[in-house]
């Protein structure tokens, strides 16, 4: 008797191993500027677009589910990135490919402003403030049109950036996220049981 016939969604994921995890988040650890909303648009390029580790779907609800949770969100999409592609040790990598290089150059800065005074009141390091600002602005718009595809979804992104503007606390962002949360569930249409049984949460299959 033939055994049935094996779909592309049932065989295994394509998996990398803890160097290929650290040697890829390194080049980003050592290339990567700006803060943590910045780092998302980095990971969504490097690893959706160029490498294709997993597919746009799947890094959205990644970076859904580590903004939920309290803490820096690019830590975390880095280290759950790096566990779906090669396990704990692959997690570990990632961690310390991409903080690794930041860790020592801030220390570095931080020996430098000892020893000079003036040094975090020099012209260029006001500069590297305002680069951030143009980096911050182009990794956000790169993500907006893959999470805000529609009118609704856009919506939702300016109520909750009008709320925490209007609010700066850290209780306005927590009531952002749960009251978008809870609208989002209840204005956009969700898949069928079916669609969340076969969506690839894990890894692209391609090698």
């Amino acid at each position: 008797m033939n055994s049935p016939a094996i779909s592309d969604r049932d065989r295994p994921l394509h998996r990398g191993n803890p160097w290929e995890v650290f040697l890829a988040f390194l080049k980003l650890g050592l290339t990567s500027f700006g803060g943590p909303v910045a780092h998302l648009g980095y990971f969504r390029t490097e690893f959706v677009e160029r490498r294709r580790w997993l597919d746009d779907r799947s890094y959205s609800d990644l970076v859904a589910l580590c903004q939920f949770l309290p803490g820096p969100a690019s830590s975390q999409v880095g280290m759950a990135l790096g566990m779906g592609r090669a396990g704990w040790w692959g997690s570990l990598a990632a961690w310390l490919g991409f903080t690794l290089p930041s860790a020592l150059a801030l220390i570095l800065f931080a020996y430098g402003v000892t020893e000079y005074r003036g040094l975090a009141e020099s012209g260029w390091v006001h500069g590297l403030k305002v680069v951030a600002v143009a980096i911050v602005a182009q990794a956000v718009w790169g993500m907006a049109k893959t999470l805000c595809p529609d009118r609704l979804r856009a919506g939702l992104a300016v109520l909750a950036a009008l709320l925490t503007l209007a609010l700066p606390s850290a209780a306005a962002q927590v009531g952002a996220i749960v009251a978008c949360g809870l609208l989002g569930r209840w204005l956009i249409k969700l898949p069928t049981l079916g669609a969340l049984q076969h969506h690839d949460f894990g890894i692209s299959r391609k090698v």
